[in-house]
């Protein structure tokens, strides 16, 4: 079913994934990008459960926009074992007006279709997905 605000469908391949990550924990993260031949979000990435919160921000494409989950297993103050799922939209300010537009119009649809999302972020520079930015959003 597509989106009525931008025409974007959201694969099925998308959802199961990130079941997958959910309850599975199959996947450490996944990049998700808008297929603009098919008007649909796909499945980009996955990243293996044994990969590092480096490892998904060096996953991220330069100039290019994404949407992106990342299963952030922390220590809480009181030492105790969580986890938390972020859904982050990466917009760089290097990458198209379009594509920008388009990301930005479909975000909170596919975000819908993704339940389990607890923490969601917005960045458009590295700076603003550091480690330090996901921990403090996280806690």
């Amino acid at each position: 079913m597509a989106n009525s605000a931008s025409g974007m469908a959201v694969g099925d391949e998308c959802k199961v994934k990130f079941l997958d990550l959910k309850s599975k924990r199959s996947f450490r993260f996944i990049t998700f990008k808008i297929d603009e031949r098919t008007q649909q979000v796909v499945v980009d990435k996955l990243g293996l459960p044994g990969d590092t919160y480096d490892d998904f921000t060096a996953s991220m494409p330069a100039s290019e926009c994404r949407y992106a989950v990342f299963d952030f297993d922390f220590v809480t103050d009181e030492h105790c074992q969580k986890s938390k799922i972020f859904f982050i939209s990466w917009s760089p300010d290097t990458s198209r007006v379009r594509s920008k537009m388009l990301y930005a119009s479909s975000k909170d649809r596919f975000k819908r279709e993704l339940d389990g999302i607890q923490v969601e972020l917005q960045a458009t520079d590295p700076s603003e997905m550091s480690m330090d930015i996901i921990k403090a959003r996280a806690l």
